[in-house]
């Protein structure tokens, strides 16, 4: 027995399709309460917090940044996963870089994302841990510096979108 009906994919629209992804806003996980989804939408349509904590901006360049969420499905056991990945690289290196981006990763905390593509679109990331990175000087002076870090998670669903009317209230 099926657990839900079959639904259509539409063909494409003739609105222009990009990749990439535009900025970053993290939370730590704790300071999730709620989160309100409706499933027949596949839509977050609200986002509650604690303790006046909001998602802080995490701004990066453009072409630097990417998501990807590749499912894990195993038939013998009967158990489907999505491995989420977010990759964001920052220019220049600077002590205000380097600190913002320990604390992401102290104690190997939870957080919580949202990312923006470069089609307009908000998505949720839950459960998301910094999974390392690098942090380079270049080789050559025109190679510039940067940190690329990775931010890892497991989920039983894929990304789910976010109504970008709620993002306002939610974002530092």
């Amino acid at each position: 027995m099926a657990c839900n009906s079959i639904i259509s994919v539409p063909a494409g629209s003739c609105e222009n399709n990009s990749g990439g992804i535009f900025i970053a806003y993290i939370v730590d996980q704790d300071s999730v309460s709620a989160t309100t989804v409706v499933s027949s939408a596949w839509t977050v349509t609200n986002i509650g917090l604690v303790g006046g904590d909001l998602f802080q901006e995490f701004n990066f360049r453009r072409n630097v940044g990417n998501t990807t969420s590749t499912p894990t499905i195993d038939l013998v056991n009967g158990s489907t996963f999505y491995q989420n990945n977010i990759t964001l690289a920052f220019h220049r290196r600077e002590a205000s870089k380097s600190r913002a981006l320990n604390i992401l990763g102290e104690g190997q905390r939870y957080l919580s994302i949202i990312i923006k593509d470069a089609n307009d679109k908000y998505w949720y990331y839950p459960y998301m841990q910094l999974n390392g990175g690098d942090e380079t000087s270049g080789t050559a002076r025109a190679d510039g510096s940067k940190y690329e870090v990775t931010f890892t998670g497991e989920d039983s669903n894929r990304s789910y979108e976010v109504d970008s009317s709620i993002i306002a209230s939610i974002v530092a």
